[in-house]
């Protein structure tokens, strides 16, 4: 048994080493080629950014559907925007199960922004902002026919994608933001080591001199370190020691997620000194401060777009409160979320890392694919702040079927959903101060005389002695000690004989390799401690919050008056009692929608076929429908009561109230399936407009004749899990 797995160990040792050496030859190769994206699929290329008035390292590409696979140009588009954060552009649309994957599989066109490894000269975030704005606008041009394109942003993609959308709000559809780093602050103490980095490294500082000894370009391999020093025991030894596990098996998939791993880009100064400052340190887009121009602050009202949360727990680079209290932060309550006709859901994965969120194969089967149907209904929500859960109800792994459920929630919910230490971010106000003093005396002294000894050959040597790259390129061609392994190699390839798996040797061989990463995780334990214990040190003390204080900006408190004082309220009482058979059948869903706390997609899917392919609904057009649906939402508000009394003032006619009840019993379903306080207020209905308790009735026939429509068939779903306190929910 030692002999055989002697054989197997060098085998695999001499394999394994051979693929690293295919690595560092995949990098030379995929650096001579400008590192162009690791998607998956083919595509063409819309918008270069170098051609547009303000040049950007941007471009535009439409994905082309695989064979078997039907796009229909009337579909609502997709535009997926990729992490610019070290990498290179691609992990979207990595594998067939993807983000990509999923959307041509519905049939949407799908739009890939990706960029390329230098910045343009001069490029600004503000160029970089306008020229996806520009790339919306020719979607639209393409697909006249369709509604606003969905706009995905991954990682550092997301918070850019809630820039654009709060600049431009016009031009989006629903956003999805995937792991996205919003409200930096936030964490939890004993984890979110990573977010004291600025306080420890002195803000900003660092970035502007690598910066400069770059030659006015940041080396996205320093971020990638970064990245990896977060897990050192799976980056360093684990996920090599996978590969030597199963080198057979994995040296594909190896090169393929290395290729992208290693494709080092670059920022410039302008671009990562705005990041730095607005985001990682000084936290202001999620306190609406931030901005690209200056007097134009980026405001995250402004976005009317429906706005997808996706999160994870298992995620050590976007810890899930960094990605959902901007929420808390940029709305008073709730009830602020529903009084601008907002919608925005979250969803919080168990254990899913950081990556998994964007090339995990499950991930895409189920919260990805579920996303994308949910997309398609979502307008049909009722504003208001959700939980979004999928529950899995049978089969076999690619085949499963889900249960998709939406729970109204509260500020509250979010603080408690992971766990919150909202006090201690107040230590980072000061960070923020003394990175704006840092910088402005870095400018103002030591920064000429450095700009002053960089040359590009400086600059170049610097980058080229970064360890990511040189060890990488030590296993690589480059390296002339390498060719006396491949004698070795072949004898292995052509000799190849695996030790068995009940050989005790390999079960030593990965007790020894798990010891080795829980040795490497207690060094990486009690480093984030010492971390975190000198930084509460320096900044949790009471003159540095002083020092602070002068950056620090207080959270709204809550005021309902004022809320009802604003325009489009008043607006919308004004209208209690003046409307149609539309504007009845929105209020009584909202209405019914107050008494349960949570709705089913199966619900949501009826509504939103009845009000995209019935009359009256059907010739509103989106934006019509969106504004009777916040009118009504206002009026149930904040007048629920007279609400209800004036329903008859909108229905003149019995034939009127007999479609409207008609309507509400199609999309509501079952009666057996309602709760008691549900039933309670429909039966009240029924009594106030004089209408006896009709039969199930298709939708078409439910009000008047309209196309036939076409939708996706529902899923099978079990009746909505009862929530323990009653809570404000969308539409059923």
């Amino acid at each position: 048994m030692a002999a055989d797995y002697s054989l197997d160990a060098l085998q695999r040792l001499a394999l394994t080493l051979d693929v690293l050496r295919a690595r560092g030859n995949n990098d030379k190769a995929h650096e001579e080629a400008g590192t162009p994206p690791v998607l998956d699929y083919d595509y063409s290329v819309v918008i270069d950014g170098r051609t547009l008035a303000r040049p950007v390292n941007y471009q535009l590409l439409k994905i082309l559907p695989t064979k078997g696979v039907r796009v229909l140009d009337q579909k609502r588009p997709y535009m997926i925007i990729d992490p610019r954060a070290g990498h290179g552009a691609g992990i979207g649309g990595f594998k067939p199960d993807s983000q990509v994957g999923v959307a041509l599989r519905a049939g949407h066109p799908v739009y890939f922004v990706v960029f390329r490894q230098h910045p343009e000269p001069g490029q600004t975030l503000l160029d970089v902002m306008n020229a996806e704005a520009q790339f919306l606008r020719e979607i639209a041009r393409r697909h006249p026919e369709s509604a606003k394109p969905v706009v995905v942003g991954n990682c550092q993609g997301g918070w850019a994608t809630l820039i654009l959308a709060a600049a431009h709000p016009e031009l989006t559809g629903p956003l999805v933001l995937n792991g996205a780093p919003v409200a930096t602050w936030s964490g939890q103490i004993g984890e979110s080591a990573m977010r004291y980095n600025g306080g420890l490294l002195g803000g900003v500082l660092p970035a502007l001199l690598m910066s400069d000894l770059g030659a006015g370009e940041f080396d996205g391999a320093h971020l990638v370190s970064n990245f990896e020093m977060l897990n050192p025991s799976r980056n360093f030894f684990g996920k090599y020691y996978d590969l030597f596990a199963d080198v057979d098996n994995k040296r594909d998939s190896f090169l393929e997620f290395e290729k992208w791993w290693g494709g080092f880009h670059f920022t410039n100064e302008a671009e990562i000194r705005w990041i730095v400052e607005q985001l990682f340190v000084g936290n202001r887009l999620s306190k609406g401060e931030a901005q690209l121009e200056p007097g134009k602050k980026l405001d995250l009202k402004a976005i009317r777009a429906p706005i997808i949360v996706f999160a994870s727990r298992g995620d050590n680079i976007t810890p899930p409160q960094q990605a959902l209290n901007w929420i808390v932060d940029t709305f008073v309550d709730e009830q602020e979320i529903r009084v601008r006709g907002q919608r925005i859901l979250y969803m919080v994965h168990e254990k899913v890392g950081h990556l998994g969120i964007f090339v995990s194969s499950s991930v895409a089967r189920k919260e990805h694919a579920e996303m994308a149907s949910t997309l398609k209904t979502i307008e049909a929500l009722t504003p208001g702040l959700y939980e979004m859960k999928i529950d899995e109800t049978a089969g076999d792994e690619g085949n499963e079927h889900f249960f998709v459920s939406f729970h109204a929630r509260t500020m509250q919910d979010i603080l408690t959903t992971v766990e919150n230490d909202r006090e201690q971010e107040k230590d980072f106000t000061a960070v923020a101060r003394l990175s704006e003093i840092g910088a402005q005396a870095y400018d103002l002294s030591l920064r000429p005389l450095v700009q002053s000894l960089v040359t590009q050959q400086s600059a170049d040597a610097l980058r080229d002695a970064h360890p990511s790259r040189v060890s990488r390129k030590l296993f690589s061609d480059a390296n002339p000690l390498l060719a006396l392994l491949q004698p070795t190699v072949d004898w292995a390839r052509a000799e190849r004989q695996p030790a068995q798996a009940d050989n005790p040797f390999l079960a030593l061989e990965r007790l020894t390799a798990h010891s080795i990463m829980q040795g490497m995780d207690l060094v990486r334990d009690l480093r984030d401690a010492a971390y975190e214990n000198t930084f509460l040190s320096i900044y949790g003390t009471p003159w540095m919050r002083m020092l602070g204080q002068s950056g620090a900006t207080p959270a709204p408190e809550p005021d309902v008056n004022q809320l009802r004082e604003m325009l489009e309220v008043k607006q919308a009482l004004e209208c209690m009692e003046r409307g149609d058979l539309g504007a009845a059948v929105i209020r009584m869903l909202i209405l019914l929608a107050g008494s349960r706390g949570s709705v089913r997609r199966d619900r949501l899917e009826r509504s939103a076929q009845v009000l995209n392919h019935t009359q009256p609904f059907q010739s509103m057009g989106p934006q019509r429908r969106s504004e009777l649906i916040q009118q009504q939402s206002l009026i149930a508000e904040f007048e629920p009561r007279r609400a209800l009394e004036t329903l008859p003032a909108l229905l003149k006619t019995q034939q009127d109230r007999q479609q409207a009840m008609d309507v509400v019993n199609h999309i509501l379903g079952a009666r057996s399936e309602m709760e008691p306080h549900s039933l309670e207020l429909i039966q009240r209905l029924e009594s106030l407009l004089g209408v006896a308790t009709p039969k199930p009735a298709p939708a078409g026939a439910a009000v008047s004749k309209a196309k036939p429509a076409t939708t996706p068939a529902t899923r099978s779903a079990k009746p909505a899990a009862k929530t323990s306190r009653a809570r404000k929910e969308a539409q059923p």
